[in-house]
């Protein structure tokens, strides 16, 4: 065998068409509904139950429509225990920095985390304290309220992985990303999926971790719906936290 031989043996198959085109609908599939929910939030402007509930339907529609689960196997139950713990665990990091514990207890430290650790700009500032209430149930009502809660916990929790883990971080790596193994850690790529993950949050620095923990949990299970399943339950308690407490600012 000649040294060109050696090397072209050693090359990874070229795609064929068929498989160019399989490669781009999966890639839309990831990407659209996470676009969808990006462009509807900016063009239905001021926030308000109405407007989030028409961003939340057009999104599922367009998640089932996409169909980007298939995909991927199925949930694997040996990993529900794990999502279920990274879930809590980046509940408590979102919320606890800001609390009222914190704040009664530890004031420097919840002074110094909403001036500098929360995504005010210029950095040093104090978040103003909110005036309008959009989601609060006596400002929307129990309906929209709920449908605020839902979708954050059921919609774009589940868009966001599928988008972030799924796409992204596999798709920083090669180019043919569907079939890259996510078990394969990659520092570059981790980090700078966690870090632009995080900076699309008001709390970016909770957002970096939030990232970085549902990141670990997909590299170390390769099973996409633990991520997807801790993203749910950060989500969910989290609205349920926001609508017991009136920290209003989280949504």
């Amino acid at each position: 065998m000649s040294v060109s031989d050696t090397a072209s043996s050693s090359r990874a198959p070229i795609p064929s068409a068929s498989e160019y085109r399989y490669l781009e609908r999966a890639l839309w599939a990831h990407v659209v509904p996470f676009i969808l929910w990006i462009f509807l939030m900016k063009m239905l402007g001021d926030p308000s139950g109405g407007n989030y509930a028409i961003r939340t339907a057009v999104c599922l529609v367009a998640f089932f429509v996409m169909r980007p689960w298939r995909y991927y196997a199925g949930a694997r139950l040996k990993n529900a225990l794990p999502a279920f713990l990274v879930g809590v665990i980046v509940f408590v990091v979102w919320v606890f920095p800001e609390s009222a514990w914190v704040a009664r207890h530890a004031p420097s430290v919840h002074t110094f985390y909403r001036r500098w650790l929360v995504g005010i700009w210029p950095p040093g500032r104090l978040p103003d304290p909110l005036t309008t209430f959009p989601y609060a149930p006596e400002t929307a009502g129990w309906p929209f309220a709920l449908i605020r809660l839902a979708g954050s916990a059921f919609v774009i929790a589940v868009i966001e992985e599928f988008f972030w883990r799924g796409f992204i971080y596999r798709w920083l790596q090669v180019r043919d990303w569907l079939h890259h193994d996510p078990g394969r850690f990659d520092a570059m790529a981790f980090g700078l999926m966690a870090l632009v993950f995080g900076l699309e949050h008001e709390q970016w620095f909770a957002g970096i971790l939030a990232g970085a923990a549902y990141g670990w949990l997909y590299i170390r299970t390769r099973d996409l719906w633990a991520a997807v399943a801790a993203h749910v339950i950060t989500n969910y308690l989290l609205g349920w936290y926001v609508l017991a407490t009136g920290a209003y600012h989280f949504w």
